[in-house]
C-alpha cells in the first residue's frame, strides 16, 4: 500500500471515539458534564494523605469494569486498562466496526499512557513487605507494563496489525493519535484504535508531583482547585481516564458506509532539549510544533477556529502556551476561541489529549465549544479568548489540540469537520 494514493496522501477519518473520564463513564455523560460546566475534582479519600500538599483528585466515579470485561480480566488488569479497553468498546460501537469483517492484519491499535500502572506497583510492593514473595500477584507486571493497553485491545479483536504505545508523558493522547494517523497515511493499516489512557492518583504520584510544586493546594475547595489561565492558579490537578478514536482511511470508511465525524488533517511532534519538566520560556518549539501541525494539515494560522489548550493550571505552564499560540499565530491569535477542558477533568495525564480531541469533534458537532471554568480573574500574561466559564455556541470547522509533556515534549494534531 502506498503512502500516496493517484498522487495524493491517503486521507485519515475518525468514525468513532470513546471516553472514561473523572465527569461521565461515556461520551454522551461527559459531554454533558462539559456542556453543564461540572468539575470532577473531590478529595481524596481512599487513602490517608496526612502531610501531602494536595489532597484533591478528579477520580472517575461509578465505573464497573464487568460492563466491558470478565471477572478473570478485571482482576488481571490495572485501572488504566480498565479504562483503555472501555474507551475502545465505546469506539467501537460508535463506528460500527464488525471485526469479522475485516482483514486482522490491516488493523492496529496505538493507545499509551503517560504513567502506567503505578497502582499496582504501590500495592503488589506493600503486599511483598507484609507476606513475602509468594502473595504478589502473578499478572503483575503484564498489568504495569504501558504497551498493555493496545495488547489487550488487540487480543480482545484478534488485531494482528502494528499494535504499539506512543508515549509522550501528558501528550501521550494527542501522540498516540498522530502515530496512528501516520500508520495509516503510510499505508502499513486501514484502521487504527488510537488515544491514551491513565489511572495514576496514587499516594507515591499524587506526593511526587506535590513535592514538584506541581499541584494545586486548594485541598478546601476542590471544585475550584484547578483554575487554567486565571491569574491565581496554582497548580493542576491529577485526574484519569481513558479516550480512545477509531481512525480509517478515507476509502476505508466511505467503503463499508461508515459515518464520518472529522479528518486527521495534520500533526506535528518537536522537543524544547531543555528542561526535565519545565517547558521552554519563551515558547518557541510548542509554536513549531502548532506550526509544523498547520503545514501537514496545508491550512494556515487564519483556519483555525478553536485551539483545545493544554492548560494545566500551573502559572508557568499557560503562560508559556498563550506565548507559543501567539508566536504561531500571530495576530490570528487573537480571533481564535481557547479552552482547557482539564478545569473539569483535571489533568488525565496520557489520557489528556486524547479526550481533548474528542471533546473538539463533539463540539463541531454539536455547535458548541466547551467552556475553561474556574476563570475569574483576567491574567494579563495570558491574555487570549479562553471561553470563561460557560460554553460557547460555535462553528467549529478546524480545531488543533495541543499536548505537553515532562522532557519538552510538544504534541499537536489539527483536526477539521467532516
Amino acid at each position: 500500500m502506498s503512502f500516496y494514493k493517484n498522487g495524493n496522501r491517503r486521507r485519515v477519518v475518525v468514525t468513532g471515539m470513546g471516553v472514561v473520564s473523572p465527569i461521565g463513564n461515556d461520551l454522551d455523560s461527559t459531554w454533558a458534564a462539559m456542556m453543564q460546566g461540572e468539575c470532577g475534582v473531590d478529595a481524596i479519600t481512599q487513602y490517608d494523605t496526612t502531610g501531602f500538599p494536595c489532597t484533591v483528585g478528579a477520580f472517575v466515579k461509578g465505573f464497573n469494569p464487568l460492563d466491558y470485561m470478565s471477572k478473570r480480566d478485571v482482576r488481571r488488569m490495572a485501572p488504566f486498562l480498565h479504562f483503555a479497553v472501555a474507551a475502545a468498546e465505546q469506539a467501537i460501537e460508535q463506528a460500527g466496526l464488525d471485526f469479522s469483517q475485516e482483514e486482522p492484519t490491516r488493523i492496529g491499535v496505538e493507545v499509551g499512557s503517560a504513567i502506567g500502572g503505578t497502582e499496582v506497583v504501590e500495592n503488589q510492593r506493600l503486599l511483598l513487605e507484609a507476606h513475602g514473595a509468594k502473595k504478589v500477584n502473578p499478572t503483575s507486571i503484564p498489568a504495569l507494563l504501558i504497551n498493555m493497553p493496545g495488547c489487550f485491545i488487540a487480543i480482545r479483536h484478534n488485531i494482528l496489525g502494528p499494535v504499539s504505545a506512543s508515549v509522550s508523558a501528558c501528550a501521550t493522547g494527542i501522540s498516540g493519535i498522530g502515530e496512528g494517523m501516520r500508520r495509516i497515511v503510510w499505508g502499513d493499516t486501514d484502521v487504527m484504535l488510537a488515544g491514551g489512557t491513565d489511572s495514576a492518583i496514587t499516594p507515591l504520584v499524587v506526593s511526587a508531583f506535590g513535592r514538584l510544586t506541581a499541584l494545586s493546594n486548594r485541598n478546601d475547595t476542590p471544585k475550584r482547585a484547578i483554575t487554567p489561565f486565571d491569574a491565581n492558579r496554582d497548580g493542576t490537578v491529577i485526574g484519569e481516564g481513558a479516550g480512545v478514536m477509531i481512525l480509517e482511511s478515507l476509502e476505508h470508511a466511505q467503503a463499508r458506509g461508515a459515518k464520518i465525524l472529522a479528518e486527521v488533517k495534520g500533526y506535528g511532534l518537536t522537543s524544547d532539549a531543555f528542561h526535565i519538566s519545565s517547558p521552554r520560556e519563551d515558547g518557541s518549539d510548542a509554536a513549531r510544533a502548532m506550526r509544523n501541525a498547520l503545514a501537514d494539515a496545508g491550512l494556515g494560522p487564519e483556519d483555525v477556529d478553536y485551539i483545545g489548550a493544554h492548560g494545566t493550571g500551573t502559572q508557568m505552564n499557560d503562560a508559556i502556551e498563550t506565548r507559543a499560540i501567539k508566536a504561531a499565530f500571530g495576530e490570528a491569535a487573537y480571533n481564535l476561541s481557547i479552552s482547557s477542558i482539564k478545569s473539569m477533568t483535571g489533568h488525565t495525564l496520557g489520557a489528556a489529549g486524547a479526550i481533548s480531541a474528542i471533546a473538539a469533534v463533539q463540539g463541531m458537532h454539536t455547535g458548541f465549544i466547551p467552556p475553561t471554568i474556574n476563570l475569574e480573574t483576567p491574567d494579563p500574561a495570558c491574555d487570549l479568548d479562553y471561553v470563561p466559564n460557560q460554553p460557547r455556541q460555535a462553528e467549529i470547522q478546524v480545531a488543533m489540540i495541543n499536548g505537553f509533556g515532562f522532557g519538552g515534549q510538544n504534541a499537536c494534531i489539527v483536526l477539521q469537520k467532516w
